[in-house]
């Protein structure tokens, strides 16, 4: 048997790059604002894409596991940390075979050319820079602050380096940052403020003034090394971040609506921004973000799971956060596969829920059979399409999955497209497929609807 992945070989989604299509931006914040960037596919030797083909089938999936299983264990590390000693210790999405948006664009009075991951679970934008210390090898040159005359150091009276809301360090009159990561990477640098200058087509540039960033001169074991990667570009609910930077200028609001991985046909991907996210459909559905005491990830209340229109016997107290910073359930774009807490107080969701799963396929008396990574898989009969749907009942809306997206599905076999959580509830990637999804932090929610997203190219 084999799970065909076919789709892989030209059109994974998650390492992008990506460049301005539209801008409506004035500097008033009262106008009418908005920008959209349109996400092409990075296939150089330094992207995972490259020759992935060459890849076994089972290989294939194995890496994708790996990747959200990784994603997982590197978001777990902000439940530990130390805001005093690791101010920023952010979500770096530090995936050896890690599949994310990557946005160019340039910095300083230079224009310097630079490629950053673009993470909805980072906060802190950064790049490197010199003189280093010790730096990553990168395929681009290396930032060069005092060639900019736009480039200034952040002061330490600024409210990120002083007060209550603080996420830097003052050292020798400069805000710093110290940022380290599970698994050992790190980096360190200077809380800085420059110009940064995106295209908006051949001819015409947007240049935003003054934005925060950082000046990395120390980093270790950082995954993209001997690439033209050379930093993050965050667009958590963090104070630093680009949402929360440029709130004024895009409404703080940010919408895309992933096409179907299974379309052989590779298109791009478009992130809208502020007013040019598309008028929302009557059976749009909305529901509150909810704080977390220890990051800025984009948590929501879940108040339990159906499978195949069965909801289970969960509480509505299963998913909260807990005190041991482990917990929640989260939506994030840089996990392919949704994860769900085994660890949940009471009952293992994750076990209840594939419970379900598999009573439901033995009822349709399908044979189990394996493959790398996924706990449930199935030989399918000619034709067969009468997949398990899955709905996540969140505080006021009801997300749900068709079977197509929910299951990872060939000709000849499908499994049950969910892994086991080790510390949160996770809405990967995968499960979001022809959905519209808009992140409105000024709203503080989640809105989303069903859409044909092969529509939503221009």
């Amino acid at each position: 048997m084999s799970l065909s992945l076919g789709f892989l070989n030209a059109k994974l989604i998650f390492c992008l790059c990506v460049t301005f299509l539209k801008h409506h931006f004035t500097f008033s914040a009262s106008n009418p604002t908005g920008l959209s960037l349109r996400a092409v596919l990075d296939d150089s030797s330094g992207s995972p894409l490259y020759l992935i083909e060459n890849l076994t089938i089972a290989e294939r999936i194995e890496r994708l596991i790996k990747v959200t299983n990784a994603r997982a264990n590197y978001l777990s590390l902000v439940s530990n940390r130390d805001a005093r000693i690791h101010p920023d210790n952010i979500p770096m999405p530090i995936l050896r075979e890690g599949l994310f948006y990557v946005v160019e664009f340039a910095i300083g009075s230079q224009h310097h050319k630079v490629k950053l991951l673009m993470d909805t679970g980072g906060g802190l934008i950064w790049t490197q820079c010199v003189p280093c210390k010790t730096c990553f090898p990168q395929n681009l040159p290396i930032f060069n602050p005092s060639a900019s005359v736009t480039y200034a150091r952040l002061p330490c009276d600024h409210p990120l380096c002083k007060g209550p809301g603080d996420r830097y360090t003052c050292f020798d009159g400069f805000c710093v940052y110290n940022v380290h990561y599970t698994g050992g990477a790190s980096t360190r640098g200077t809380a800085s403020l420059e110009t940064f200058h995106f295209s908006i087509d051949q001819s015409e540039i947007e240049s935003f003034k003054n934005v925060i960033f950082g000046c990395s001169d120390d980093s270790s074991d950082i995954f993209f090394k001997n690439t033209d990667i050379s930093g993050i570009f965050g667009l958590s609910m963090s104070p630093d971040s680009m949402m929360i930077q440029f709130s004024s200028f895009i409404h703080s609001r940010f919408s895309y609506c992933l096409v179907p991985f299974a379309d052989a046909i590779p298109r791009p991907l478009v992130l809208r921004f502020g007013e040019d996210i598309p008028q929302l459909p009557p059976d749009v559905r909305t529901t509150s973000f909810v704080q977390s005491p220890t990051n800025h990830f984009y948590y929501l209340e879940l108040w339990g799971i159906s499978v195949a229109g069965h909801r289970l016997p969960f509480s509505q107290s299963t998913f909260q956060y807990r005190a041991n910073g482990k917990g929640g359930c989260f939506i994030d774009s840089g996990a392919l596969f949704t994860q769900i807490d085994a660890g949940t107080v009471g009952i293992n969701a994750y076990a209840a829920v594939m419970q379900v799963f598999a009573s439901y396929y033995e009822s349709k008396s399908l044979r189990r059979t394996t493959s790398r990574g996924f706990e449930l898989c199935y030989e399918r009969p000619p034709n067969y399409d009468d997949f398990a749907s899955l709905t996540f009942h969140f505080n006021g809306a009801d997300y749900t999955v068709a079977g197509e997206y929910v299951n990872l599905i060939s000709p000849d076999i499908f499994c049950v497209a969910i892994i086991k959580g080790t510390y949160a509830t996770m809405l990967g990637a995968w499960q979001q497929q022809n959905k519209r999804l808009i992140y409105d932090v000024g709203m503080g929610a989640l809105q989303f609807a069903d859409e044909n997203c092969v529509n939503d190219v221009s």
